[in-house]
């Protein structure tokens, strides 16, 4: 039996992972180096009580979350109790991806770390649109 072809199979959560951290390393001065201390974390689906939380019932619904206090609203009196942390959901991406059909797997991805980072930094849609040119 031979392997497919990596174009014909689901991309991995590694490649998932791997694709967030090219991103962070494709951000421009003065972020890149401040986005890569927040954690990444890929998995297939967002846990139940998460969803929960959120109030959404469809799992696919949710590509990625930041979760953390953004550097707008923190205090040198802040006591975190995790560092600050985005998440990816492999499966809704893969599924957009696919209802897309127009962008690639790496320019998606891009796009909810961008997105997830700009609630981290506290930027306006003017920044985000400086540096994730999502919609040209």
């Amino acid at each position: 039996m031979t392997n497919p072809a990596p174009d014909t199979i689901a991309p991995s959560l590694e490649l998932i992972e791997q694709l967030a951290h090219d991103t962070i390393a494709s951000l421009p001065d003065p972020w890149r180096i401040p986005a890569t201390q927040v954690v990444l974390r890929i998995e297939d689906f967002p846990p139940d009580d998460m969803l929960e939380a959120m109030d959404l019932h469809d799992a696919f619904e949710l590509t990625g979350l930041y979760e953390g206090i953004p550097l707008t609203e923190k205090s040198v009196s802040d006591q975190p109790t995790h560092p600050d942390l985005i998440w990816l959901f492999r499966r809704p991406i893969l599924d957009e991806w696919c209802e897309r059909g127009n962008v690639s797997i790496a320019e998606l991805v891009g796009h909810v770390v961008v997105h997830e980072l700009a609630h981290h930094f506290g930027w306006s849609d003017a920044e985000i649109a400086e540096i994730d040119r999502w919609w040209e």
